[in-house]
């Protein structure tokens, strides 16, 4: 069962200079068409569906493409409960599966200058904007861990890392970053 999310602790990571904690999120894994997906779009607030490795945004909430009919939703963790209810009433009758994964994943932000070139030393993709653009996001590895990276801007990275990798993920980072 699920841990409540008051009771949930918060990863303790390295005071490590570019990489931060991001605030808890709403997150739901939503496996729909792109029909189904542009109705969730709406109330999200987020419009048209994303295209393949991309992200569409509006403010504090996201639809990120993981698949072609997988898609990783989030919002401020405040939202979740009225934004489960208002999908859940907007796909009635659409084929679709929604999963609340909140409790699953944390967030770290990585930002810098150097941000993709230290996220190369254990990320296998060429994180170059040029073919990493900004907006681009897809599920890879991490240093043996899987995550979902997610290029926000230019210099950085949104990585939802399982809970129980946020440690080793942000303790890899520091070790990184102390060798530049």
């Amino acid at each position: 069962m699920a841990e409540p999310a008051a009771l949930r602790r918060t990863p303790a990571i390295p005071a490590t200079p570019g990489v931060r904690l991001l605030p808890p999120a709403a997150r739901f894994i939503l496996r729909a068409d792109r029909h189904t997906l542009g109705i969730a779009g709406n109330v999200l607030g987020i419009g048209a569906a994303p295209g393949s490795c991309r992200a569409s945004q509006a403010g504090m909430r996201a639809a990120l493409w993981l698949g072609p009919d997988e898609y990783l939703l989030l919002a401020p963790e405040a939202e979740a409960p009225g934004l489960a209810t208002a999908l859940e009433q907007a796909l009635q009758g659409e084929p679709h599966s929604l999963v609340d994964v909140s409790h699953r994943q944390t967030a770290l932000e990585m930002s810098g200058s150097r941000a993709a070139e230290i996220l190369s030393s254990g990320c296998p993709l060429d994180l170059d904007v040029t073919a990493f653009p900004i907006g681009m996001c897809t599920r890879t590895v991490f240093a043996k861990a899987e995550i979902v990276l997610w290029r926000t801007a230019g210099d950085t990275f949104r990585l939802e890392v399982w809970r129980s990798f946020t440690d080793y993920v942000a303790r890899f980072l520091d070790e990184v970053v102390r060798e530049y």
